[in-house]
């Protein structure tokens, strides 16, 4: 296919010499080529961002991909029964794998469980959090709880470093209380996560050996789900906030039981160190998975804030002034997790897209344009 193109394109050159000749007839193969980009059934007519865009993961919950330095590689989480897993644990893929017979190496201990794995910047090691020091079976997984929808918030989590071969080299967090969601500066130099040591669900910063460990958070309510800004000067995080006395006591009393109702959250933005502090989105119901477009001035994030049900979740740009919201995706289920390569081309998430109708949630690589 590319080999014609090509050869149109060239011939365009050497027979026209008239700048707007030349200039239609590359209008016109551009046109071809998107008419073809079009007829790619994982994509709605209306996702116009997406050039190309490929299934990665053929069953189970696959969620939280996250591209190594240069690319190359991702790590992800998962449990897919048929991958020998109880409950969530990491595995590495490359960038250009599929995995719809055979599983990718796991890259945690497969004891416990594991969250929001992260590539160091060496890219031969990642940071990850989780519960197995504590017990090496899968703990409980609450989903529901006086008919709302809940997280569970483990005190038995905390944050390691392992090689791509699985091995564990650091433990980077010992402190009392969850220790969860790390995610790495695209500089290199500092992590960001959540803890409840303050007896809050608040974001703290590190460096990259665990060192200078400050909080940048500090009002009621879940801070989670951090990433830094390209240039490593801002952080964009998820957080719900409550005013009422309600709803201070309702979110008092499902912190005390290890639980967090994540159905009413909100995006915020500030400095790296937690200065200039303001809320990013207004928008109602759940606002999450937050992710810097590569200039820096947007932010790619998931909501469910034009469901009048709770569903579906869609992905949605947003300057990072909070104006020209933008729709993305266009699915019927479930689109979240969206993260871009470090190049800026291309875009991992995870979709209910395609999955016959049933719960798999998969993993997805888009090719981006603006």
């Amino acid at each position: 296919m590319k080999t014609p193109i090509f050869y149109l394109l060239l011939t365009s050159i050497l027979f026209f010499s008239c700048k707007n000749e030349v200039k239609n007839e590359t209008e016109k193969t551009e046109t071809v080529l998107e008419k073809a980009e079009s007829n790619n059934p994982l994509i709605y007519p209306e996702e116009t961002h997406f050039k190309s865009l490929r299934q990665v993961t053929f069953g189970g919950d696959n969620a939280e991909a996250y591209w190594s330095f240069d690319d190359k590689q991702l790590v992800f989480q998962s449990n897919y029964t048929k991958w020998n897993v109880s409950c969530d644990q990491m595995f590495l893929m490359n960038a250009n794998d599929t995995f719809d017979s055979i599983a990718p190496p796991m890259v945690s201990t497969g004891k416990g469980r594991t969250t929001c794995s992260y590539f160091m910047p060496d890219n031969k090691h990642i940071i990850y959090a989780s519960t197995h020091l504590a017990n090496e079976n899968c703990p409980d997984t609450p989903l529901r709880k006086n008919g709302k929808y809940i997280w569970p918030v483990y005190d038995t989590f905390d944050i390691f470093v392992a090689d791509l071969e699985g091995n564990i080299v650091k433990q980077l967090t010992n402190e009392k209380g969850y220790d969860a969601e790390p995610t790495v500066s695209p500089k290199g130099d500092k992590i960001v996560f959540t803890s409840t040591r303050s007896g809050d669900l608040e974001l703290y910063t590190m460096n990259i050996d665990g060192s200078d460990v400050k909080q940048i958070t500090d009002e009621l309510g879940y801070d989670g789900g951090a990433f830094f800004s390209p240039d490593g000067t801002k952080i964009i995080f998820r957080s719900s906030r409550p005013k009422t006395e309600k709803e201070i006591k309702d979110y008092k009393d499902l912190l005390a039981e290890g639980l967090v109702e994540p159905t009413d959250m909100e995006l915020y933005i500030c400095n790296a160190d937690g200065s200039d502090l303001r809320q990013l989105t207004d928008l109602g119901n759940a606002n999450w998975s937050p992710f810097f477009h590569p200039s820096g001035e947007k932010v790619l994030f998931s909501s469910n804030f034009e469901a009048e049900r709770g569903f579906p979740f869609n992905l949605y740009l947003i300057d990072i002034d909070g104006k020209n919201l933008e729709r993305v995706t266009h699915s019927e289920t479930f689109d979240a997790f969206p993260v871009f390569s470090n190049d800026g081309k291309k875009l991992a998430f995870s979709s209910n897209r395609n999955n016959g109708g049933g719960r798999d949630t998969n993993l997805f690589i888009a090719e981006w344009k603006d």
